[in-house]
């Protein structure tokens, strides 16, 4: 790129080898940190390895946003890069997002075009959490017209991902962020473990008066998981409770506690199966205690 000094990358591993050859290979030349939260699969000699010029850092798993913070920490050029271990940049795309971001002085994040492994887009924009928004998304009603931006305001409704827009959200699978807006807002809340810590993030700057803006003319490949059971699926619902707690108020969590309590029992009986399991061992976790309970509790 024009300017490699100008941004560096920082990737989070966990058990990392089916996808990290090709996400450091997509930014190679860049300064590049992979801060290892604790893989077993032989992720950090592999990256050693076959990447002798990236650092790495082993660092005990406290969560995604926390090995953000360290990573971060670690170098200091004016944009950080945020960047999934299954995710990898198109050719340019880096110069391209770093190129854009510097036109537009207010913005504290900005987020690429995302694709899917076989070139389909993957809606990336999302919408802070609320308790319509949670019913919108838990109860499907957002099946009824995922067009709209009243019922499916969760997903950017409406917005085919095609141009430029100051957004609430951008998923954290790929981010640049400008160093002058994390110095003045802070680091990631590290009190989220895997979900939601992107999207507190941007609340944050948003507050602050920075924005979050989506720039399609950069893409990236993101090998979106399959859903999430057992303990991540908690952690997700956790993240909602958590964010709704911190910046709506401990009445508002509470009544999206019983929504999504309400809508996960109900999914619990339409679903058979590991899908249906899901469901109820997330309702049993949400029946288990009240919101200050539950945001306590971590992995």
């Amino acid at each position: 790129m024009a300017d490699a000094s100008r941004v560096a990358v920082v990737v989070v591993t966990y058990d990392a080898l089916p996808w990290i050859e090709q996400c450091l290979t997509s930014v190679r030349g860049v300064e590049t940190v992979v801060v290892d939260n604790g893989s077993s699969d032989g992720t950090v000699a592999f990256v050693r390895e076959r990447f002798p010029d990236v650092r790495v850092i082993e660092a005990e798993n406290r969560g995604l946003g926390a090995g953000w913070n360290i990573g971060i920490r670690a170098t200091s050029s004016a944009y950080a890069l945020l960047l999934n271990a299954d995710a990898w940049l198109s050719e340019g795309a880096l110069e391209r997002l770093v190129e854009f971001t510097e036109t537009r002085p207010r913005a504290a994040v900005v987020g690429p075009r995302l694709l899917n492994p076989d070139g389909t887009l993957q809606r990336s924009v999302r919408g802070f959490p609320t308790v319509w928004r949670l019913a919108t998304e838990y109860l499907f009603l957002r099946k009824l017209a995922p067009g709209s931006s009243a019922l499916n305001a969760f997903y950017a409704g409406g917005f085919d991902h095609d141009e430029v827009r100051d957004v609430e959200v951008v998923m954290g699978a790929c981010m640049l962020l400008r160093r002058e807006a994390i110095e003045q807002v802070g680091d990631c809340d590290e009190n989220y473990f895997l979900f939601s810590e992107e999207t507190d993030w941007c609340f944050r700057f948003r507050e602050a008066g920075w924005q979050v803006v989506f720039f399609p003319g950069a893409e990236c490949v993101h090998v979106r998981g399959a859903s999430h059971s057992g303990r991540l699926y908690r952690e997700n619902l956790r993240g909602h409770l958590l964010f709704l707690s911190k910046h709506r108020g401990p009445k508002v969590a509470e009544r999206a506690r019983r929504l999504l309590l309400v809508s996960l029992r109900l999914r619990g009986l339409a679903f058979r199966g590991d899908r249906g399991r899901v469901y109820r061992d997330g309702a049993a976790w949400l029946a288990s205690g009240d919101v200050a309970a539950l945001v306590a509790s971590r992995p």
